[in-house]
């Protein structure tokens, strides 16, 4: 009965978020003097739903990290944690290092084909994760989900900036984020419900035909950059001064130090959270699902709350999307340093609350890389960001977490944690000063 019941409550919560979710995008587009492109509404819920499945198979395999542990190694080898850190690394190096290539590639030729060939192609790796007889061959597949996510990630937020006004970009971009959340809610529960019941293998097996169909889906959307008579509009001019300002943007340069920092936070937890749960002696199987639910409710109203709060504040306090991100961070810490110390299941109480102020910077910081970068280089400007905040981020949590975790405890990991949470926010704070003026030259720029 638990698990099935638990299926559903997260469906019915799911469910009912996607409505909020789409019910604010409507009423965002009201305020504005400006309204959005054609067909930026269905872009958005396509990609939307790309982005939820993006972040399912991600955490699935946090998920399923001991099962496949049990599997490929020996209950006595201290380092097979570390080797299983290792299939995240294998995912974002390649991640990172395919995002600056085919960001550029983005801004050249139909974002939408290469949206549909990367979910196709992470979406097949994802299957034959399922088949690996091996390690190596499971950390092969992890290589090619990382090189079809490079592809998309970069040209997604970007292609949602052409679409929408800057006056609702905050919105839009907290409800493209929204995915975050709940996807990786998704593949807490299902990799924990299906890895219990069916297999770790089953779990990837089950979320390779959705990811097929919205891939296709996406061959017939058109360009934003393509006018209703099917020429395509003429790219802005590129110049390498524009490469070379983008880099010397204070506010760009800032926003990706602390969103390093946040990422180690979240992609370290995300992946390590099983192991934890199971160093506090917590249950499998009740223990992800709590967490999911967790991570979809708190998650996601803290992402959709804070687009929406760093917006409206905009115009009367200048750096709003820098002051929510990092007073988010900030007040994330302590509660997160209280659920290392106190007995489960009150632990779940101050869990909940730390989560929530940890998503609140998802869509304000992605809304200042988007508002201080050109249109001509956007989708560089955030594939360079995917690059930096993953070499330096996640990829070093994984492995760096787990040896912790292994030859110490897991309880030391995560308090190195808390020292990050810190120092992101710090950095937050210390852009507010120069994002509006790097804000306002991109836009007397652009117009």
């Amino acid at each position: 009965m638990t698990a099935p019941f638990n299926r559903w409550v997260v469906s019915i919560v799911y469910d009912l978020q996607s409505a909020r979710s789409k019910l604010q995008s409507v009423i965002s587009m009201k305020p504005s003097g400006q309204k959005p492109m054609s067909g930026a509404r269905s872009a958005l819920f396509l990609l939307l739903a790309i982005n939820l499945f993006n972040y399912i198979d991600r955490q699935i395999l946090a998920a399923l990290e001991p099962d496949i542990r049990e599997t490929f190694f020996a209950a006595n080898d201290s380092n097979a944690m570390t080797k299983t850190g290792f299939l995240g690394v294998a995912f974002f190096i390649t991640y990172m290092v395919s995002a600056p290539i085919l960001g550029l590639l983005a801004d050249r030729i139909s974002r939408w084909l290469i949206i549909g060939s990367a979910v196709i192609l992470w979406s097949l790796a994802s299957g034959g994760s399922g088949l690996a007889a091996t390690f190596a061959i499971l950390f092969g597949t992890r290589i090619f989900v990382g090189i079809g996510e490079g592809g998309y990630g970069p040209a997604a937020p970007s292609m949602l900036s052409d679409l929408f006004p800057i006056e609702t970009r905050g919105r839009i971009m907290a409800i493209f984020c929204a995915a975050i959340p709940v996807g990786s809610a998704l593949g807490y529960v299902i990799g924990g419900l299906v890895g219990t019941h069916l297999g770790w293998r089953w779990a990837f097996y089950l979320i390779t035909p959705p990811g097929l169909l919205l891939g296709l889906l996406c061959f017939w959307q058109r360009d934003p950059r393509v006018r209703a008579d099917h020429v395509i509009q003429k790219s802005p001019r590129r110049s390498i001064s524009d490469y070379v300002h983008l880099f010397r943007t204070r506010s760009y340069l800032i926003n990706c130090i602390a969103q390093t920092l946040m990422t180690f936070v979240i992609g370290g937890l995300g992946f390590w959270v099983p192991a934890y749960l199971r160093y506090r002696h917590q249950s499998s199987d009740v223990g992800m699902t709590i967490f999911g639910l967790i991570t979809v409710v708190a998650g996601l109203v803290s992402t959709l709350l804070g687009g929406v709060i760093a917006d409206r504040l905009r115009s009367r306090l200048p750096g709003s999307y820098f002051w929510v991100s990092g007073i988010g961070m900030l007040i994330a810490c302590p509660f997160f340093v209280i659920t290392l110390y106190i007995p489960f299941p009150a632990a779940w109480v101050t869990m909940f609350l730390a989560i929530f102020f940890l998503f609140l910077n998802t869509g304000p910081s992605n809304t200042a890389l988007a508002n201080v970068s050109v249109p001509a280089v956007r989708a560089t400007a955030f594939a360079a960001n995917i690059f930096v905040i993953h070499a330096f981020g996640d990829v070093q949590a994984f492995w760096l977490l787990g040896y912790i975790g292994g030859h110490l405890n897991m309880h030391v990991a995560f308090l190195f944690v808390s020292v990050i949470i810190v120092f992101s926010g710090v950095f937050w704070l210390i852009g507010v000063k120069y994002l509006p003026a790097d804000t306002a030259a991109v836009e007397s720029q652009s117009g």
